[in-house]
């Protein structure tokens, strides 16, 4: 059995025309095959050279828009006990991240059939429409000078982008025309859907009245008053006190740290600094909220987490229990490690902890019961401030308007974003509990002013958009409308439960992911470079949906408005993505035999 990475983009029906490219490079793998001796190896490295060479430089194949790479950077070879089985990979260009070339295009050439399995690979832009690997660049996108945020380098220079061009409902177009059900809701965000005209109004009339002006030195805009004193009423797990605006989520959860940090000091507490995260979550990409991250591809190559950042226990029961332990069982043990940690590092140091009522990017991770009130007992205890990241949670995602209403969190402080403005607007606000803020207002005599802000801080626009948003919320009751959805749209997804690549279907509300692993295991996990999740997301774009893909982990959370018929056509695409998902791995099973 044989496998080759080829590093392939675009152009899946002009590989037809190059059929002696087929020819060869089948001859050249396929005698391996009848071989053992490991010589063959460097043949096929300067056969496969030559090819190179040969058609990259041929005035068709430049003209075709074809880029078919054949740089083989190395070139190993291994048996197996028995001696039967050798595995050759080629890692093709430079410019591919080797850890991720497995994930972009592999099992290229296997037993017998060269094209079979080259055809059906996927391309390394792995969220591309299938339009547009197929079509030459008549758009002009491919090569864009866009550095793309959490993509890798090569696929801005050598991939076509997957360009979003319309929107419309719960759905969005691709300048191929192609429709796809957004069952991501852009990033988490459209909560609204791609074309509410009372969002595109309330901004153009922004627009014409002030389109700009700042909130720094006490000046400030009526947009952004009204959104703050809308936001404190909106919020009634605790009685908050001020409201911080920013641009983002991002910016929400950075300003927190300030926050903290500047509250202490206003009590004399300068030694309280460090703060507590968990393993998985997700709370921004700045240079702090990256490091507050628990995902090591955030800080790898970054010289992050900063070293002020803890990290404890990702509260994940199914894949993180102990035999015969309940969930109630598993959130004690979680408390404790927490308490230990505390205590270790002296509870004198420890200035907050910070937690997403549901794990959103970490994979959909639902907290285990008494979770968060064994965790803010502790907290409690040792006099450690709660920060709640609700930037995906809050208005509605979880079927009530705020993550801390469902799981009885009591926060000292809030970040939102996200579906604050349905995504129309960029815009994020800090909520600041009463006794945070007062302590901030009473000791700005000794301390001077809060020195911390952005340009857009309450932008006029911003502010007015998100206030139509939460006016809209509840003019449609959209909490009542979400929890009559969630369980046509939680129990039709969890259906697929049996699957024989499915570890666990799990989420709430209109929010859900799916773990992909082997023998239904949480410890079996498929190997990396089969890409389980990335052969699922390919499978629902070549069906017209969108979904996210960390790892072997698939999330959606589809915009609140989405009708009973939409889900119904949610469930059907995954539910044929998952066969056709099942089938590759299957045969990647018996080719792996």
């Amino acid at each position: 059995m044989y496998f080759v990475a080829i590093d392939v983009f675009h152009g899946f029906p002009h590989v037809f025309a190059f059929s002696a490219v087929l020819t060869r490079l089948s001859s050249l793998v396929l005698s391996i095959a009848s071989s053992s001796c490991s010589n063959n190896l460097n043949s096929f490295s300067r056969s496969a050279s030559i090819l190179y060479h040969e058609f990259r430089s041929s005035k068709n194949f430049i003209t075709s828009s074809v880029v078919l790479e054949l740089r083989i950077l190395s070139c190993r070879a291994w048996f197996d006990m028995d001696g039967e089985r050798l595995l050759v990979k080629d890692f093709i260009r430079s410019s591919v991240v080797l850890e991720n070339a497995g994930v972009c295009i592999r099992n290229v050439v296997a037993s017998q059939s060269y094209t079979e399995h080259f055809i059906g690979t996927p391309v390394s832009a792995r969220w591309n429409s299938t339009e547009a690997t197929q079509l030459k660049d008549v758009k002009g996108f491919k090569g864009h000078d866009m550095l793309t945020p959490f993509t890798a380098g090569s696929q801005a220079t050598d991939t076509h982008p997957l360009v979003i061009e319309k929107s419309e409902g719960c759905y969005v177009y691709d300048t191929n025309g192609k429709k796809y059900l957004d069952s991501l809701a852009g990033l988490w965000c459209t909560a609204l859907g791609g074309s509410e005209p009372r969002l595109v109004d309330a901004a153009t009339r922004q627009l014409k009245t002030l389109p700009f002006y700042h909130s720094f030195w006490n000046r400030t805009t009526r947009p952004s008053l009204e959104l703050a004193t809308e936001l404190l009423q909106t919020f009634t797990a605790r009685k908050m006190g001020k409201v911080f605006f920013t641009s983002s989520g991002s910016e929400a959860n950075d300003t927190q740290v300030k926050l903290v940090w500047y509250y202490n000091n206003a009590l004399g507490r300068p030694e309280k600094k460090k703060f507590i995260a968990r393993n998985k979550s997700y709370h921004g990409s700045t240079l702090i909220t990256a490091s507050l991250c628990g995902l090591p591809a955030l800080h790898k190559n970054f010289d992050l987490p900063v070293p002020f950042v803890l990290h404890t226990d990702c509260p994940h029961y199914w894949r993180y229990h102990l035999p015969g332990e309940t969930e109630e069982d598993f959130a004690t043990r979680l408390a404790n490690n927490l308490e230990e940690m505390i205590l270790k590092e002296g509870p004198e140091t420890i200035a907050a902890f910070i937690a997403e009522p549901v794990m959103g990017a970490g994979g959909v991770i639902l907290p285990p019961a008494t979770y968060f009130e064994k965790v803010q007992a502790v907290l409690k205890k040792y006099d450690i401030l709660f920060i709640a990241d609700e930037v995906i949670c809050a208005f509605g995602r979880l079927g009530t308007m705020y993550g801390c209403e469902k799981y009885n969190i009591k926060p000292d402080l809030v970040s939102v974003a996200k579906a604050l403005s349905s995504g129309y607007m960029p815009i994020g606000a800090v909520l600041v509990s009463l006794e945070i803020s007062d302590v901030i207002h009473s000791q700005s005599s000794k301390l001077g002013s809060f020195s911390h802000g952005f340009t857009y801080s309450g932008h006029p626009v911003s502010s007015a958009v998100a206030l139509e948003t939460l006016k809209i919320y509840k003019e449609r009751n959209i909490i009542e409308q979400i929890q009559s959805l969630s369980p046509k749209f939680q129990d039709g997804i969890k259906s697929f439960s049996d699957s024989p690549i499915i570890g666990e279907i799990r989420g709430t509300g209109l929010v859900i992911g799916t773990e992909f692993v082997d023998n239904k295991s949480p410890n079996d996990l498929f190997p990396s470079v089969w890409g389980v999740g990335t052969i699922f997301g390919q499978e629902c774009v070549k069906r017209g949906m969108l979904v996210r893909v960390a790892g072997d982990i698939s999330m959606m959370c589809p915009p609140f408005i989405i009708t009973p018929e939409e889900i119904d056509q949610l469930v059907s695409t995954y539910g044929e993505a998952l066969k056709a998902t099942e089938e590759r791995v299957a045969s990647l099973k018996s080719q792996q035999k």
